[in-house]
């Protein structure tokens, strides 16, 4: 089962980009040049085994299929796919929700000997991250390896290669006929950061996105974003620190939440519980409700849970400006006292902030609130337009948000060999409505574009993509949870029941049948500890009681 969460936290995974040029609405792709074709010089090496094949460049080493020399400096590498121009190439850019399941789901498809694709995955982590669990982390209720595996472990299996390295820019040439170029016989070429060229005949683009945090002054200065595995495990970092500094003090720990859509409910809620009486939670949102796009079942569960506990919600307000609270200031040395190993300065500063709040209608007055932490949660930008544009342009439509316009088989308009799905495709539903950012929405784009890709290089007929929305499902904490099927109108599990339903559905989801299986029998076995725990000390109770 395959259920909907927030926008915010679905960005189909993220994959970093060098911003390198200037973005122009519309104008993206650069022409190829000639000094790309296969009449460059190719790196060839021994075919590889069936498996996992992670590919690298650096000096005179060779990694994989690609060997960089230091002689003739001016013609950057190109990558020699195993069976060059005899199967079709694919090149699949970002590893998240849309760009892996693509490449497993063209893994899993029946090929004729000489049309099976050879695929190339591109991501700059080395791990795939499940989203929707990023919040257990928080809660300690699942481990990194369960929703961050290796692409090599995911991988190990299949035919599909793996690049660790980051995509700099992009030379189409498909706009000139579907066959693509005559001279170089491919679609086009990607040139990654490390200088790396690899040559496609038809290309995915599944980059994701990342948290927009440059809105009002101060925010990307003290806000922390909750969009990533690096993003949960600073934000994790910095509540253990607050923690330590707080332990034995009357005052509480102050954590505000800006936006209170899917992403800053599940954080309230799963903080809140974290810290019980320690802390006090704040929750802004510049409407006069929580979940406006929710169904009521998944609300008013939430707002059952976070009447509860220790939050405070700020209704009707907006966020003016993000500053630091002048007078004494602990150093951030004393916060992060006894943790080794971590990147320390990145960390925001570890003096109180304030927020100051402007009403967003009439009857309301301003507010200020102090914060030793503050995560936002609202507004996400796509990671398109950050590749870098030079030489002459060709068009690519994009919209506002810098998104692909496609057509309804996920290809990108006039661009017959690159599809486009997850948060860099700006499909509409039959209502002319923007497709909604969430991972739910890629599942069901990844597997079509896979289908397509299987049908347009085996000349059959592309499906239209249709989106079936399977409902809603929230975190509220360890065992609280909200479940709101499409199926069952009305219905809305809750509690322990919803908490159970959310797990199973996102174990089904998860990559590979072996993953599920390690994750499943992971989990069972936690469940299991905390039973006997649960029943040891309720018959201390008892037996103390008696």
């Amino acid at each position: 089962m395959q259920l909907q969460m927030a926008s915010t936290i679905y960005p189909a995974a993220t994959l970093p980009l060098v911003n390198c040029g200037q973005f122009r609405r519309g104008k993206l792709f650069t022409k190829h040049s000639r000094k790309y074709s296969t009449n460059s010089r190719l790196f060839s090496s021994p075919a590889g085994r069936r498996g996992l094949h992670i590919v690298a460049s650096g000096t005179a080493t060779q990694y994989g299929s690609v060997m960089e020399v230091s002689g003739r400096e001016s013609e950057p590498p190109i990558y020699a796919w195993p069976d060059n121009n005899k199967r079709p190439r694919v090149c699949i850019l970002g590893g998240g929700f849309g760009g892996l399941y693509t490449a497993l789901r063209l893994e899993s498809l029946t090929w004729p000997d000489d049309k099976k694709p050879q695929v190339v995955l591109i991501d700059q982590s080395e791990r795939f991250v499940f989203k929707p669990l990023l919040y257990e982390l928080l809660s300690g209720e699942v481990d990194e390896w369960e929703i961050a595996p290796r692409f090599s472990d995911l991988l190990a299996n299949t035919a599909v290669k793996f690049f660790k390295d980051r995509v700099k820019s992009l030379h189409p040439h498909d706009h000139l006929g579907t066959n693509g170029d005559t001279v170089s016989g491919s679609a086009g070429v990607v040139h990654l950061e490390s200088g790396l060229l690899l040559e496609y005949d038809w290309l995915v683009i599944a980059l994701g996105a990342e948290a927009k945090l440059d809105v009002v002054p101060g925010s990307m200065e003290y806000a922390y974003p909750f969009s990533t595995l690096e993003d949960a495990l600073r934000v994790n970092e910095k509540l253990t620190a607050l923690e330590r500094k707080y332990f034995g003090k009357d005052s509480p720990i102050r954590v505000t939440v800006v936006g209170c859509g899917y992403s800053g409910v599940e954080l309230a809620a799963t903080i809140s519980e974290r810290l019980q009486a320690r802390g006090l939670v704040q929750a802004i949102n510049v409407q006069k409700t929580i979940l406006p796009n929710a169904p009521p079942g998944n609300r008013e569960s939430a707002l059952k849970v976070i009447s509860s506990r220790n939050v405070q919600l700020l209704l009707g307000y907006f966020v003016r400006c993000i500053r630091r609270e002048e007078g004494d200031i602990e150093t951030l040395q004393e916060l992060t006292n006894g943790e080794a190993g971590h990147d320390l300065t990145d960390d925001r500063n570890p003096e109180r902030l304030v927020l100051e709040l402007e009403p967003a209608e009439r009857g309301l007055k301003r507010q200020t609130v102090e914060a030793d932490l503050v995560l936002w949660t609202v507004g996400s930008k796509s990671l398109l337009p950050q590749l870098e544009t030079v030489d002459q342009q060709i068009d690519l439509s994009l919209n506002s948000r810098g998104q692909a316009e496609t057509d309804e088989t996920l290809r990108v308009k006039g661009h017959p060999r690159i599809f486009a799905l997850g948060d860099s495709s700006a499909l509409r539903d039959r209502r002319g409505k923007l497709l909604p950012d969430t991972a739910q929405v890629a599942f069901q784009q990844a597997d079509f574009t896979g289908w397509n890709l299987w049908a347009a290089i085996n000349d059959r007929p592309l499906l239209p993509f249709r989106f079936q929305s399977l409902g809603e499902m929230m975190t509220l904490g360890r065992y609280d949870a909200a479940v709101s099927p499409s199926f069952i109108e009305g219905l809305t599990l809750d509690g322990p029941i919803g908490h159970t339903a959310r797990k199973v559905a996102y174990l089904i989801r998860l990559p590979t049948d072996e993953h599920r299986l390690k994750v499943g029998i992971s989990w069972l076995t936690k469940s299991a500890v905390e039973s006997a725990a649960f029943v040891q000390n309720t018959l201390n109770e008892v037996l103390s009681g008696s």
